[in-house]
């Protein structure tokens, strides 16, 4: 994913410096920008075995076909950047129309930020409601833009529309349950969990369990590693996650909280004090796994 986000840095960078040039430069948009993002899909532009440009069909020249194993996937037309590919519809009809005379599946029409992928044919559909993925680089995140472009990468491109599907069903469901109240930390949290069934929550401890792994509720659960599977283990650990937070004076007395705790004996009773304390003064809440 890395890559295609560098990607899309570089065209944005092209894109604000040269802007003028990809308004009025069709040639420049496909060389320049589109380019750049389908190599980083893992297509090799150059090589015609992958990409085809001003391929024939039947509906006219489409600027390039896509092929897998010797079978064109999609069509792609450019457009330059004055042309809002987002709301023109009569490109995306021609579009369609190449795919339909040829029998591809799939039509990528971009000009090079603005990015609309259809499904070119569907019993008692129209071609809007064949609209799969719709892509802005200019006014959406990164992470959001780099996952949908992903879909038209050389090794997913064969399942678009089963991506496509899937991230709808996801971002439906998602906003639904914010609707009914659930915030957006809760539903990432549970998509993203981490903790165990064997999870317990310091206020449960008695100071005798052998710690497995150590949590702290800081804005959102975060597992630390332990310095050793002992509770001393998780005061230290916790005393070094505070410290790595903290600046100036704070930070130098959990330092040195730190160095004189790991050389001293504690017995649980003050462990669980220490621990309770802390909970407390730094609005945390301490779990372990067990």
């Amino acid at each position: 994913m890395f890559e295609i986000q560098k990607a899309i840095i570089s065209t944005l960078k092209k894109v604000r410096e040269h802007r003028l040039l990809y308004e009025r430069n069709e040639e420049a948009v496909k060389q320049h920008l589109i380019g750049e993002i389908f190599q980083a899909l893992g297509w090799d532009w150059e090589d015609p075995k992958e990409v085809r440009p001003e391929e024939r069909t039947e509906e006219g020249r489409a600027d390039y076909a896509l092929v897998l194993d010797g079978k064109v996937v999609a069509y792609l037309e450019a457009k330059n950047l004055s042309v809002n590919v987002l709301r023109s519809e009569k490109p995306l009809r021609q579009l369609a129309k190449y795919c339909f005379s040829q029998g591809v599946k799939y039509g990528i029409l971009t000009n090079g930020i603005q990015w609309k992928i259809v499904k070119a044919f569907e019993e008692n559909s129209t071609l809007e409601d064949r609209v799969l993925l719709k892509i802005d680089l200019f006014n959406e995140p990164i992470e959001k833009s780099s996952l949908k472009l992903s879909f038209l990468s050389k090794d997913k491109i064969a399942s678009l529309e089963e991506y496509a599907s899937q991230l709808k069903a996801f971002a439906w469901g998602f906003e639904m349950l914010r609707t009914k109240g659930y915030s957006r930390e809760t539903l990432i949290s549970y998509l993203t969990s981490t903790i165990k069934p064997s999870f317990f929550l310091l206020e449960h401890l008695n100071g005798n369990e052998i710690p497995q792994a150590l949590y702290v509720y800081d804005s959102e659960w975060k597992v630390l590693p332990l310095i050793e599977k002992s509770m001393k283990g998780v005061l230290l650990s916790l005393l070094l996650y505070l410290a790595e937070k903290a600046e100036g004076k704070e930070k130098t007395e959990l330092i040195e909280a730190y160095r004189h705790l790991r050389g001293v004996r504690l017995d649980r009773e003050k462990i669980l004090f220490l621990l309770k304390g802390l909970e407390k003064e730094k609005g945390i809440k301490i779990g372990i796994e067990i």
